[in-house]
């Protein structure tokens, strides 16, 4: 696969848009376009019949949309990488359960173009390693995709060091860096494993090891102390998380 050129199928239904894809592509070392299809239905028929290895698919196109393609299109074999490209950033939560390879904003950048194929190259390298049946997907919420001035960046759940709510938002804490997304706590909790993340509060999910200790305030009440120095209260609803976590 790597001495091969990338097959490449483009799908949007704007024409200029298409034609400045085609010319970014054209200054890309190793890649073959094989087609450009302008709706749903035709981009289904074109990949089925051209097998391309990456697809640069179009949201928003008239009657089956790019999330339904890439749901049609991963029944296939082998079916083919798909990386986004759209004018709207609401759908990065939909591009990340049909497992996207990435999710471009446009106007696409040429360098940001470029990396995004190196990643989807690199995916299907890494699929051709692995046994030719389809793992199970795991029950749990594996990464995120979370808007920040460049465009949409994934979040590996892992990485996270602890969840606050403001208001209709969820703020992901990454080190010294956060992002907001459109979740509900309720839905969070439910979603990441609770083997590595606890909810402490009705506005609070922390990530179990970055606990380092809890103490108790005049009143009583749990504190969770967290690693980056900061304190977390503990919901009285939530206070048997702190005896399962101390095993108590």
């Amino acid at each position: 696969m790597s001495d091969a050129p990338l097959r490449v199928l483009i799908a949007d239904d704007e024409p200029l848009a298409a034609e400045r894809l085609q010319l970014l592509l054209a200054k890309c070392a190793g890649i073959d376009l094989v087609g450009t299809a302008t709706d749903g239905e035709s981009t289904v028929r074109m990949a089925e019949a051209l097998t391309p290895d990456l697809l640069l698919l179009d949201i928003a196109m008239p009657g089956l949309d790019g999330i339904g393609v890439a749901k049609e299109l991963a029944a296939t074999r082998p079916s083919p990488a798909v990386i986004f490209i759209t004018a709207f950033d609401q759908f990065a939560v939909a591009a990340f359960e049909v497992e996207a390879v990435d999710y471009l904003m446009k106007p696409v950048e040429p360098q940001r173009l470029q990396r995004a194929l190196e990643r989807g190259r690199d995916y299907l390298e890494r699929r051709e390693t692995k046994p030719a049946t389809r793992p199970e997907p795991s029950a749990h919420l594996q990464e995120f995709w979370a808007s920040d001035l460049t465009g949409l960046v994934r979040i590996a759940a892992r990485d996270i060091d602890r969840v606050s709510a403001e208001r209709d938002y969820m703020r992901l804490h990454v080190g010294r860096r956060s992002w907001l997304i459109h979740h509900s706590m309720a839905a969070l909790e439910e979603g990441l494993d609770p083997e590595y993340f606890v909810r402490l509060h009705r506005s609070a999910i922390v990530r179990k090891d970055f606990i380092t200790g809890f103490t108790r305030n005049p009143s009583g009440r749990w504190i969770a102390r967290l690693a980056d120095s900061t304190e977390q209260p503990v919901g009285r609803l939530y206070s048997d998380r702190v005896r399962s976590i101390a095993g108590r």
